[in-house]
Order: C-alpha cells, then sequence, then structure tokens
C-alpha cells in the first residue's frame, strides 16, 4: 500500500510533501450516509489527474501547477466548493482535452486550499459520489461538463461472503502495513477504526501500488462485491511481492553487512600497510598494468594477461588464490617474451675463447664452430641440440659456458641428476598449494632473454619416478620441431624455446630414452692424455688455485717433471678433476707455510710431491712381468675414461669345469666361454692334448673384484691368457690388447679406443692388438698421441696368438 502524499495534479505524483503534512482520514458510516444523500450538481467543472485516482469517501491532497488548474480551484473555492475529478489516459498529455480523459469520476469536495511558498497551490479534497460526464460543456478556461451518478449494487448487510471478504480485506491490509516499511504504523488503527465497507474498499484501493488503469477499472466495477473481490486479489498479489522483498532485502542486508564489514578492514589494513610503506592492492594492480603495457606481448598473450588481472582484481586479498593468482602474473611480466640478446657470430672471436678456455679437444672445438657458422649463415635456431658426451672432468659443462660468452648470450645451466619428478621440467598446475614453473620458464626467468645457451647437465642420470618421467617430458623442449610452444603447466601458455640454444652433457649414453638421444647430435669429447694435461695443470690449474688461495706464481712452482709424477702417481682419469684437487693440496702446503712463516721449497721437487700428497695410490696401472703364464694386459673403456685390466687364469686338477670371477658382467662371462670353447675345437693346431679339458679345472680372474666389469673387448684377452696357460707359454712384454672373439675365431672391433690408448701409455705399453676395422678409429688420434706406441691389427685368432705368444716358456712350467 502507498504512503498517502500530497499530488502535484500536473505530475500527478506522490512528491513534495513533508510529514508534516500526511493525512490520515477516516470516515464513519453516518458520513457515508450524509454524503449518499446529498444531490449532484447538474454541471461540474472537471479537474483532470494525471496518474492517480480519486475514490469515494477518500480525502487527498494535490499541489496545482497548471494555470487552468489553479484558476478551477479558486473559483470553486470561492464558490460551491465542488468539483469532478477525473484521470487522465495517457499522464504525458500536458493539455488534456475531452477525449484524453476517463469518462467516470468522483464528484469531491474542497476542503483547504494552502499557498506555498514556492508559489505552488496545495489543495485537500475529499471524494463524495461517483459519476459519469453526460456532456462537455465548455473547455475555456477549464473543463466544465453536465454530469449524471453512477448507481452502486451493494450486497446485503448481513451476506457472510461479503463479510469475509471484508475481513480478509482488512486482515491482508495489516498485514501489509506490518511489513511494508514506507506506511506508519498508525495507518493500521486507521484500518481497524473504518466500520464502512465501502469506504475501507475504497480506501484500500486508493492506497494500492497499481497503475492508473487498475484503479480506474476498480473505480468503475459497479458491484461492490466484486470490487471487494479485485481489490482482495490486488492486495493478495502486493504482500506476496512484499514478502519476496522483504526476504530478499534480509538476505542482501546480511550480505552487505558483510561486504561492509571486510570492506572497512580492507581500507584500515590497506591505510595500515601505507603507513608502514608497504604497497596497496591497488597501487599493486597498477604497477602491473604499467609493467604489462611495456611487454612484447602478441594479441593472443595480452588478452589472457588481461583476462587473469581482471580475475585478480575481483578476488578478496586475504584468500589463498589471490597470492597464487598474484605469483602467477608476476611470472608472467618477468618471462622475457620476445625478448632477445644480438647474437655475436664473430667465428674467429669464438675460436679464440674456445682456445683460452680448453686446451685440447680440437675435434669438438672444430664441431662447436661448424655449428655456430650454421646458425650464422641460416639465422635460425632449428638446428640439431648438442649432446657432449665424454668421462668426468674434461670440460664438457664448462664448454657450453665458453658457447655462451662467444654468442654474447646469457649462460643458464640446469642439473638435471636424479631428476625424478616431471613437474621439475613442465611445473606444477597453479591449483596447487606450493605451484611453481619448471625448471626450464624459471631459468628463462632468470636469464632475463628468450635465447640464452642452455646447458642440460648430466642428461644421462635423470630418473623415473612414481611422478612420471622427466626425460619424456624433455622430448618437447629438446624438439625444434615442438618447442615453438613449450607448455608449462603452472604458465598454461606456450612459450617460444626455438631460440634457444641447447647444449646437453652426459657420461654414458646407454641410460639416455632412446627418442631423446635421436634428437641429439652426439659429440665425444675424449679424455686428456699426459701431455695435454700437464698443459692444462700449466695453463689453467695452477694459476687459477693460487689465485683461489690468495697467491701468486711467485709463491710456488711446479714444474713439468713433478706434475707427470703428480698425473701418473696420483690420479686416474680421463679428465682432470682429481689433478686439480691434488694441486690444490700442493697450493695449500704452500700456503699453510708462508702463513705461519715457516721455510718451504718454492720450486716444487719429485720429494716434496711425495712429501705432500703422500706415497703414490696408482703405480698398479703398470704393466706387469710375463713371467707367469695366463696373465695378460687387456684395454678397458670405464666412465672415467680407459683403463688396463689383468686377466689372470690357472688350471687345478678336477673335471674340467670353468669357473669365472671378479665381478664380472653377463657378456664378460659369456666372452670367457667362447674362448674356452674355441680353444677346445682348435687344441691340435695350438699344440694342447685334448685330453687336457678333461682333467683340469680352468679358474679366470680379472683383479678389482669390487669393481663391476661387463663388455665383450676382453674376448681376446681372455683368449689369450687361456692358451698361455695350457702351453705355459710366456707373453710377449709391453702389449696389451682389446676385441671381441666369435666361436669362428673372428676379431671384431669395439669402442672406446682413444680412451684405451691412453690408458695404454700410462701404463708404460708399447705394442697394442687391435682389430682391423678399429684401425679408422687411430687414423682419427693426433699423431703426438700415438708416439711410442706400435699397433697391431688383426682379423682372427691366429693372428693374434702369433703376436702374443713367444716361443719361450714361462719359469717352472707345468707339464700337463
Amino acid at each position: 500500500m502507498a504512503k498517502s502524499k500530497l499530488m502535484n495534479i500536473d505530475s500527478l505524483s506522490f512528491q513534495g510533501m513533508d510529514e508534516d503534512a500526511e493525512l490520515i482520514p477516516l470516515m464513519t458510516p453516518e458520513d457515508e450516509e450524509e454524503i449518499n444523500k446529498e444531490e449532484l450538481p447538474e454541471i461540474l467543472p472537471i479537474l483532470p489527474l494525471r496518474n492517480t485516482v480519486l475514490f469515494p469517501g477518500v480525502v487527498i491532497p494535490i499541489t496545482a501547477g497548471r494555470d487552468t488548474s489553479i484558476k478551477l480551484i479558486n473559483d470553486a473555492n470561492n464558490g460551491s466548493k465542488v468539483i469532478g475529478v477525473v484521470a487522465q489516459k495517457d499522464e504525458d498529455v500536458e493539455n488534456p482535452e475531452p477525449k484524453d480523459i476517463h469518462q467516470t469520476g468522483v464528484v469531491a469536495r474542497i476542503l483547504r486550499v494552502l499557498k506555498m511558498p514556492d508559489g505552488n497551490t496545495t489543495v485537500i479534497i475529499q471524494g463524495k459520489k461517483r459519476f459519469e460526464i453526460a456532456e462537455v460543456i465548455s473547455e475555456k478556461p477549464y473543463l466544465t461538463a453536465s454530469i449524471k451518478e453512477v448507481s452502486e449494487l451493494r450486497p446485503e448487510a448481513k451476506n457472510p461472503e461479503f463479510s469475509a471478504i471484508i475481513e480478509s480485506i482488512k486482515d491482508l491490509a495489516l498485514q501489509i502495513i506490518k511489513g511494508s516499511p514506507n506506511i506508519p504504523s498508525e495507518a493500521s488503527f486507521a484500518i481497524k477504526n473504518i466500520e464502512s465497507p465501502s469506504f475501507l474498499i475504497n480506501f484500500v484501493s486508493s492506497n494500492m501500488n497499481l497503475s492508473v488503469a487498475e484503479k480506474q477499472e476498480l473505480l468503475e466495477t459497479n458491484d461492490l462485491k466484486d470490487r471487494a473481490l479485485a481489490t482482495l486479489k490486488y492486495m493478495n498479489v502486493e504482500h506476496q511481492k512484499l514478502e519476496l522483498k522483504n526476504d530478499i532485502q534480509s538476505k542482501v542486508q546480511s550480505d552487505m553487512s558483510q561486504q561492509q564489514r571486510e570492506y572497512f578492514l580492507h581500507q584500515q589494513m590497506k591505510t595500515i600497510q601505507e603507513e608502514l610503506g608497504g604497497v596497496s592492492q591497488e597501487d599493486e594492480m597498477e604497477e602491473m598494468k604499467v609493467r604489462g603495457k611495456k611487454k612484447k606481448w602478441n594479441e593472443t598473450v595480452k588478452k589472457h594477461f588481461n583476462k587473469e588481472l581482471a580475475k585478480m582484481q575481483r578476488m578478496n586479498p586475504q584468500v589463498a588464490e589471490y597470492s597464487i593468482q598474484r605469483n602467477y602474473l608476476d611470472l608472467f611480466l618477468d618471462l622475457p617474451w620476445d625478448e632477445f640478446s644480438k647474437d655475436k657470430f664473430d667465428l674467429k672471436r669464438a675460436q679464440r675463447i674456445l682456445d683460452r678456455d680448453h686446451y685440447g679437444l680440437e675435434d669438438v672445438k672444430e664441431r662447436i664452430i661448424e655449428y655456430l657458422a650454421v646458425l650464422k649463415l641460416r639465422n635460425d635456431m632449428k638446428s640439431p641440440i648438442l649432446c657432449l658426451y665424454g668421462p668426468p672432468g674434461v670440460g664438457k659443462t664448462s664448454l657450453g659456458k665458453s658457447v655462451a660468452e662467444a654468442l654474447g648470450r646469457e649462460y643458464v645451466r640446469i642439473s638435471l641428476g636424479g631428476l625424478r619428478d616431471e613437474a621439475e621440467i613442465r611445473g606444477h598446475r597453479k591449483t596447487y598449494i606450493g605451484a611453481m614453473p619448471g625448471r626450464i620458464i624459471q631459468s628463462l626467468k632468470k636469464a632475463g632473454t628468450s635465447n640464452p645457451v642452455f646447458v642440460l647437465d648430466e642428461i644421462d642420470k635423470l630418473a623415473s619416478g612414481n611422478q612420471g618421467d622427466p626425460s619424456s617430458a624433455l622430448l618437447e623442449v629438446l624438439d625444434p620441431e615442438q618447442n615453438s610452444e613449450f607448455h608449462d603447466n603452472f604458465l598454461e601458455m606456450g612459450f617460444d624455446l626455438s631460440k634457444v640454444m641447447f647444449i646437453a652433457t652426459a657420461n654414458s649414453l646407454n641410460t639416455i630414452q632412446p627418442a631423446l638421444r635421436d634428437r641429439m647430435e652426439i659429440i665425444n669429447v675424449t679424455g686428456y692424455t699426459t701431455e695435454e694435461k700437464i698443459e692444462i695443470a700449466k695453463q689453467h690449474l695452477l694459476p687459477k688455485q693460487l689465485k683461489e688461495h690468495g697467491l701468486t706464481k711467485e709463491h710456488l712452482k711446479i714444474g713439468k717433471a713433478q706434475l707427470e709424477k703428480i698425473i701418473e702417481g696420483y690420479t686416474r682419469e680421463s679428465g682432470v678433476r682429481s689433478l686439480e684437487k691434488q694441486i690444490a693440496k700442493m697450493v695449500r702446503y704452500a700456503a699453510k707455510n708462508i702463513a705461519m712463516e715457516e721455510a718451504y721449497h718454492i720450486k716444487i721437487s719429485n720429494q716434496d710431491v711425495i712429501d705432500v700428497l703422500k706415497s703414490p695410490r696408482m703405480e698398479r696401472d703398470k704393466y706387469e712381468s710375463n713371467d707367469v703364464a695366463g696373465v695378460v694386459t687387456g684395454l678397458a673403456w670405464t666412465q672415467v675414461g680407459g683403463d688396463i685390466l689383468f686377466i689372470e687364469s690357472i688350471i687345478s686338477k678336477g673335471k674340467g669345469t670353468l669357473n669365472i670371477t671378479g665381478n664380472l658382467g653377463k657378456v664378460m662371462k659369456e666372452s670367457a666361454t667362447i674362448a674356452l670353447e674355441y680353444i677346445k675345437s682348435n687344441a691340435e693346431s695350438f699344440g694342447i692334448s685334448p685330453d687336457v679339458f678333461g682333467k683340469y679345472n680352468v679358474h679366470i680372474h680379472v683383479p678389482e673384484g669390487a669393481t663391476p666389469k661387463d663388455g665383450p673387448s676382453a674376448g681376446i684377452t681372455m683368449l689369450t691368457s687361456l692358451i698361455s696357460l695350457f702351453t705355459q707359454r710366456k707373453v710377449k712384454k709391453n702389449l696389451a690388447m682389446t676385441g671381441e672373439i666369435t666361436l669362428r675365431g673372428k676379431v671384431l672391433p669395439v669402442g672406446g679406443i682413444k680412451e684405451k690408448i691412453l690408458a695404454a701409455k700410462r701404463a708404460r705399453i708399447t705394442e697394442i692388438i687391435l682389430c682391423v676395422e678399429n684401425e679408422r678409429d687411430i687414423k682419427e688420434i693426433k699423431p703426438e698421441y700415438l708416439s711410442g706406441l706400435t699397433f697391431h691389427y688383426v682379423n682372427d685368432m691366429d693372428e693374434v696368438i702369433k703376436l702374443a705368444l713367444t716361443d719361450e716358456k714361462v719359469k717352472n712350467a707345468k707339464t700337463l
């Protein structure tokens, strides 16, 4: 129900009335009876109301603003005080004509006219009886018309149905007044005190929130019972709307209270942060927007960033997702999207840098220069991924650093050793607590450019775990056809890795996944010779250690002979890590004496080396004598480079069994079995009695039982050892060999030739037996490394025996 206020006739809205002007009209049955007895005048001035309808008995205040309306009220107030009030059909019509007003209206009496301070005229009128316009008499200065009364059909006084409707209207009116905040509570007293059913219906109808057309329809209803039912129907609708509105408002009020509370708390927190010198949320957002405008983003990336930033703006800063979103956007802004460093394709300069940082490794450096030359000509990074493969300590990782310096690019290194979680490569989804991008994206963020030199260290030591296979995740990274859209789970977008120069390092190719190995170009970084190690120690290791220990070259001098003694007696490796440690010990020896002001030899002698490093530990590498039958020197390849091994065999009386010891792998044991079976099948050609094999047990042993050994390359060494054993002939002095054998007696090629040659030189070997097909490997080795060595290339075992065994018997030879 609407609140009764003064009306403006021109706007006919409930505007402009203060609380003091409010009227709660009451009409008694006596008043109603008196109104019904009154005779209607034949002609009345007609006052059009723009957006409301007057009902009989109801008092309403209105404000007149139009000149015609003011003149009509003044004339009527000075005369009979009776006017005819009708509603306009269209409230937008400023000067209504007869066709613009309804035909049914209400005769009204002017109760009071007030002159307002703003110049308008306020009039309070009361409805009397309904009428119908018979004929319009004049339109100037205002409408006048002849009217006729409209009769009203009323039910009997004791009609139970009508009484029930009236009671329902009264009860529903009280409920609406109680539930509506816009209706004063005093209105309930008026409803309770209205005794006339018709006045109750008219009063409620007048104050309901209905349209002019709906109110006019009620006014024109002649049957009071029908009007009461229609009024009740509208009241039910209004009551339901009011209940729904109250429910919504209570919920909204509760939500608003919580939001207001949080808002005030956030404002307080913001003020505290600003007082303490912190950055407010708004400042943080603005800073991100400014940084985002400076980035070289394409439209897709820019659209994604703006979307995520808008998402962050809608978040409550106190929720956990806010910090995740902020970290995500920080990463987005920190990544070097389309930011590249300029390459320096001066190949002569690159050659100088590689020569400065690495002694030897000529083949490797030549291959890297070729690689850079191709990049210079193509200006395209879609070239093979390099994999530097070789023993530890030979400079694989530092080669990558030198390449980065030569190209003028940023250098990034990721150690993959022991990595077993795929998320370390691809990152975690940002929905997880503690989510982070993968190491690839993190390293690019650290590098600050999209084209660094990326060293993937120890790629052969990736492990598979319950969290996935990281080597499989690297397939996308190292494929030039795929890595232009590398997908990181945290970033949720493709990042272009096609301009990154990837260099992988590995000690062994056996553990690298075949699909991953196929994506890389393998460059074998071989071990160093003793001569190279001496030069590396002089040019790099000793100056570096002197600098790290606060000394200069005037404080300590180590000659070539002493460096060779350290290399030969205290290190056993293809690289130079152990050598650097031994040199560091020598430098600490000098540093200690200088700090304690004690005398020491600035120029180190052989005895000084022994005094500082103690007795040599690696002398077992030297060749052993040939005084015992069945002892032959073999050449082996290990992950730390080449090495020599001794195959020993003995016989004892028995039933012809074969025992093999020395922590040997399956392939190596099979080589021993093949060698023995070949000897048995060709015993007569070797001058061995076939009866021997059934009378004696054979035992083959490879010393250093704690070290696992495997591979086929000891085949000819085992066969030579067994023939020496059965014939009791001496093995040629200073001889070593390597090669695989078959049951037919053929000698097959093996790998790791350069490392094996270096091991032979360390052991003072002078002659080496190889397969004919390994001759090509020897030709690739620099001639200076081969000085003092004689190579014998063979096709079958007969040639091996002729070269390896002498006709001389060993001392105390056994008679078999």
